[in-house]
């Protein structure tokens, strides 16, 4: 369990986030308890970890602990791609922290729409399908900068769900990922609606997001992943940066696991 302060260097302007974690409201939709609630002038999320379901495939750690790691691979990206998040006490005991992001309900970075009303520009098919009505349909995602550098982060910390819902559309046309309680696993587990760039070269602001995180593993980085994910789980995530530094390229899906979240959204 870290301390009740945030961990990396993100901009908490004039926040003040060591008070006392009132609660607000409860999101009901969350599989795992989840809560609404506020430090001081601050709005958050609280997942305490007495309230996560036992996972077969996740036996080690809690889900809080990987939620605040993935936040420190994103500080070390530098792109942003994760909310403030931290580990603190709160009214259920420990759990992880996530300051609020009021998005933009009129943007949608991830769709489901009729196959011959599918965009054919700025947007890419990720795959064809038929809905519970046997309608052809096509789920596609933004081609954008901010989300190809979410995929990019997913593939290195082998996010398991990255479905469309934990995708928040900021109005400024940011995009934040969220919910990454199912990352790390030593082993393949990349589940993404994400998929629109297979086999496409990285950038170079891509590859150079890559290097930053290897070269920081080395250091505190790695001292601060160390509290909160396995030695396996951390060597994992560095050989995973060097795969996909050495390939240069989005990959494809392995394995026998389905290769998308379901449900989507």
């Amino acid at each position: 369990m870290q301390p009740d302060a945030p961990l990396g260097d993100g901009d908490l302007g004039d926040l003040d986030l060591d008070g006392d974690l009132e609660l607000t409201g409860r999101i009901t939709t969350a599989s795992n308890a989840t809560f609404l609630g506020s430090i001081g002038d601050a709005t958050v999320v609280y997942k305490p970890i007495a309230g996560e379901h036992p996972l077969w495939d996740f036996p080690d750690g809690d889900l809080a602990s990987r939620e605040a790691a993935a936040y420190l691979v994103s500080e070390a990206f530098g792109w942003n791609v994760v909310p403030l998040t931290w580990l603190r006490g709160g009214p259920m005991g420990p759990g992880m922290v996530q300051l609020w992001q009021d998005s933009d309900p009129e943007q949608d970075a991830v769709d489901l729409v009729p196959w011959e009303a599918a965009p054919m520009e700025g947007w890419r098919r990720v795959f064809d399908g038929r809905d519970e009505h046997n309608r052809a349909v096509t789920l596609i995602h933004e081609d954008s900068v901010a989300l190809r550098r979410m995929a990019v982060f997913d593939i290195v910390v082998n996010n398991a769900d990255r479905k469309g819902d934990h995708i928040l559309a900021m109005p400024d046309g940011h995009r934040h990922g969220v919910d990454h309680g199912l990352t790390f696993h030593a082993e393949h587990k990349l589940r993404t609606v994400l998929w629109g760039w297979l086999g496409e070269e990285l950038t170079a602001d891509e590859l150079d997001g890559i290097d930053r995180v290897s070269a920081q593993l080395a250091g505190e980085l790695g001292a601060a992943l160390g509290a909160l994910l396995t030695e396996v789980e951390i060597a994992a995530l560095a050989t995973r940066c060097d795969r996909l530094r050495a390939d240069g390229r989005f990959p494809a899906p392995r394995g026998d696991m389905p290769a998308v979240p379901w449900p989507l959204f």
